[in-house]
């Protein structure tokens, strides 16, 4: 797959998991927040949780599931990033909120819908 098919499948993987994590009852905070070390697809809230999540999208179960590319240096640079989040927000954003790492993989086959697995407090 080119570069531009791939950002455009990432793309549609994050419109998509937008849509389900504000249909089930997430608030969406930020897309795409981007510092020197590196970027969080989405930042939601879902009730006193601050949730950082990391989308995966794929067109096929070739290599594993999406989420099977989330490593553990994966989860502990978005740790981090959600701090720095929190950093560039005033102090009274926070209060009460625990944060939150979850993941929502996309599998979007040639044909038939996208299926979505959200896995939520992924350590």
């Amino acid at each position: 797959m080119d570069i531009p098919a791939t950002r455009a499948l990432g793309s549609y993987g994050e419109q998509l998991a937008c849509r389900y994590l504000s249909d089930t009852g997430f608030t969406i905070l930020d897309r795409n927040w981007r510092c020197a070390r590196g970027e969080i697809d989405i930042v939601a809230r879902d009730d006193d949780a601050l949730v950082v999540c990391e989308v995966k999208t794929r067109t096929s179960e070739q290599f594993g599931a999406p989420f099977e590319a989330v490593t553990r240096q994966k989860l502990r640079r978005l740790r981090r990033l959600a701090m720095l989040w929190l950093d560039a927000r005033p102090e009274s954003d926070r209060e009460g909120l625990t944060v939150r790492i979850d993941v929502v993989s996309i599998l979007r086959p040639r044909s038939g819908p996208a299926r979505i697995t959200h896995l939520r407090g992924v350590q």
